[in-house]
């Protein structure tokens, strides 16, 4: 690693190799070879005068790419696509003068864009299930360990460990349907010349409409996608760029919500993230346990997000057929966002791998709760026995705004048990309130709900793409 010059965060600390490879020089460049080769197989084909050596001659150096010519090559013109163009005909003499017929730079340009956000995408798409099934193991496993929910993060009517992980789960299903949703939609630029009419293929062919209709399709099939766009300007759509990646920042949210809770509920000592034995929390704090990959998650999330911003704003202000002013953001914008995410994705394997659940706490911070989220049913119970359920109301607000005074005020465990037991309206002993006071009674239908997210919603999933599956993310720092 160089240390005289700047060095990108997410190449060195977060993202992984896998996902670099994908945005690197190597890949667009071979990527490159890959369609000059589709092009001209697809303009033999249909009849233009290409022989099967020329042919093979490109097959021959599509991977041997002679860097070193084409950026000599690019220091003299100026322009990296005719750079290698001319580099890819020092290699191949005989094909040298059938090299990029009838193309325009954006058809190695944007057709290899689309093809690298399409890689990504499935790599996103993999990791992506992985947490999923992480999340749906721990929801799984902590489906009836009563909690307290909260709400405005306060305390608020018992839920379970496992019913507050399928919300997480829940909200990245919404990032996967989405995510299949916008993979489906991915479509190649194709080759449509230099404004998007095709000028120089109804040159090439002679005004033919029909064969030069089957130009685009040729070239899609060969490179393993559908269809291409149906119409463009010199370049596809930059609104392709912003739904990706809305995509990417939608997963970024709800990454982000995660993380979230986690770092809160190990503020309450209740669930704690994977901590290594020779991590250090603290350089000034020896004792802390710090969340601090779920910190890492949230902060790379925040990038994400604002990230998103880059492609609309993009897409919103293209000229005409095209600008210029797309290039340097999309250098920047596209492939930082999925590094990105790619290192959130690992993180958030990572965290939900090992989380630790610390059940005893749990129950500590419930039973000094549950009392007041127990009235409603204490107040039942004596209705049963023959009291008056108004009185009764009453009576349960007033000793319960004096409990609560008691905690707050004065410090006091929660007496408010104690304090109904001793009022004759209830009619109620302390050993029968404190027997009413199991907190599984007071979490609904939590476990069940679960049962049914998993069973019709995620496990479908998960089982549809079982090779995906046994992701184990490598965490760097």
């Amino acid at each position: 690693m160089s240390t005289d010059c700047y060095s990108s965060p997410l190449s060195e600390r977060y993202a992984s190799k896998e996902m670099q490879y994908i945005f690197s020089q190597d890949k667009k460049f071979r990527t490159w070879r890959r369609l000059w080769i589709a092009l001209a197989e697809t303009e033999k084909e249909l009849g233009l005068d290409i022989t099967d050596e020329q042919i093979e001659e490109l097959k021959a150096h599509a991977d041997d790419i002679n860097y070193d010519v084409a950026r000599a090559r690019e220091k003299e013109v100026r322009h990296d696509v005719m750079s290698h163009v001319y580099a890819y005909g020092v290699q191949c003499p005989k094909a040298k003068g059938i090299i990029h017929l009838g193309a325009t730079s954006c058809y190695v340009g944007d057709n290899t864009d689309i093809i690298i956000m399409t890689e990504a995408l499935k790599l996103v798409r993999k990791k992506l299930i992985n947490v999923m099934n992480e999340l749906a193991k721990f929801a799984d496993e902590y489906k009836e360990q009563p909690t307290l929910a909260f709400t405005h993060f306060q305390p608020a009517q018992p839920t379970t460990v496992g019913k507050r992980a399928s919300l997480w789960l829940q909200e990245f299903y919404l990032d996967f349907e989405d995510l299949e949703y916008v993979l489906s939609t991915m479509k190649l630029l194709g080759s449509k010349g230099t404004t998007g009419t095709q000028a120089s293929f109804k040159e090439l062919f002679n005004g033919d409409d029909e064969t030069i209709d089957k130009i685009d399709p040729m070239i899609a099939k060969k490179m393993g996608f559908e269809a291409c766009v149906p119409v463009s300007g010199q370049t596809y759509s930059r609104k392709m760029d912003t739904r990706v990646l809305n995509v990417l920042a939608g997963i970024a949210a709800s990454a982000t919500k995660m993380s979230n809770d986690i770092r809160l509920l190990q503020h309450l000592k209740e669930v704690e993230e994977p901590f290594e034995k020779n991590q250090i929390g603290s350089s000034a704090m020896a004792y802390k346990r710090n969340p601090m990959r779920s910190e890492r998650i949230a902060s790379l999330s925040r990038y994400v997000i604002c990230d998103a911003l880059n492609p609309a704003i993009t897409s919103a202000t293209q000229w005409f057929e095209r600008t210029l002013d797309d290039s340097a953001n999309k250098r920047l914008s596209v492939p930082e966002g999925f590094l990105a995410i790619d290192g959130i994705l690992d993180l958030c394997i990572n965290v939900v791998d090992g989380l630790v659940v610390y059940p005893k706490v749990i129950e500590k911070h419930m039973m000094a709760e549950l009392p007041f989220m127990a009235t409603e049913n204490i107040m039942m119970d004596a209705v049963k026995a023959g009291g008056d359920r108004q009185e009764l109301h009453e009576k349960i607000r007033q000793l319960s705004m004096e409990a609560g005074k008691a905690v707050k005020e004065e410090g006091k465990d929660n007496n408010l048990l104690e304090l109904i037991a001793a009022d004759e309206a209830f009619g109620l002993s302390l050993d029968e309130l404190k027997a009413s006071m199991d907190p599984a009674k007071y979490v609904g239908r939590s476990a069940r709900q679960v049962e049914a997210f998993l069973k019709d919603v995620i496990r479908p999933v998960l089982d549809a793409n079982r090779e995906s599956l046994g992701v184990k993310a490598e965490i760097n720092v």
